[in-house]
């Protein structure tokens, strides 16, 4: 095999499905890294992200609007309420379904996890400027929107 900076073969390197997919695993280490030590994964981010933005919700709408299947977001909503940055309610409207709140302890560690993981964002984009970073975010939301 012929030793080069990059071994990839051309012919992957020339199907997004394959770049996307390699950037998406460089990108999910860059995460974790930035959350270790945190008590946090991804998830807990996406769940606090979703709460902070769009409010008080059922555990049901918290997994849908996140992408998180439903026996995680019951874990870590668990998890999280144990560490005092989320409150479960019954709803009064439906017996059976618990409402999800943010709590201000909550609040305070989705502002440290965002600083961490916009060092992580930087470090994974820091071969495109400022304005080709916002770009290829642009492109690829409309990518995922038209799905």
């Amino acid at each position: 095999m012929n030793s080069t900076a990059n071994p990839t073969p051309a012919r992957l390197r020339t199907l997004p499905s394959w770049v996307i997919n390699q950037t998406a695993i460089a990108a999910n280490r860059l995460t974790d890294r930035a959350l270790a030590g945190t008590g946090s994964r991804r998830h807990h981010f996406a769940m606090l992200a979703a709460l902070d933005e769009f409010g008080p919700s059922s555990q049901a709408d918290l997994g849908r609007c996140t992408g998180i299947d439903r026996s995680d977001v019951v874990a870590a909503v668990t998890a999280m309420a144990e560490r005092g940055f989320l409150e479960q309610r019954p709803d009064p409207a439906h017996g059976r379904r618990n409402i999800v709140t943010l709590t201000p302890a909550g609040k305070d560690h989705l502002e440290g996890l965002s600083a961490l993981l916009a060092d992580a964002q930087n470090e994974l984009l820091h071969a495109l400027s400022p304005a080709e970073s916002r770009t290829i975010v642009e492109l690829l939301t409309r990518v995922l929107d038209s799905r």
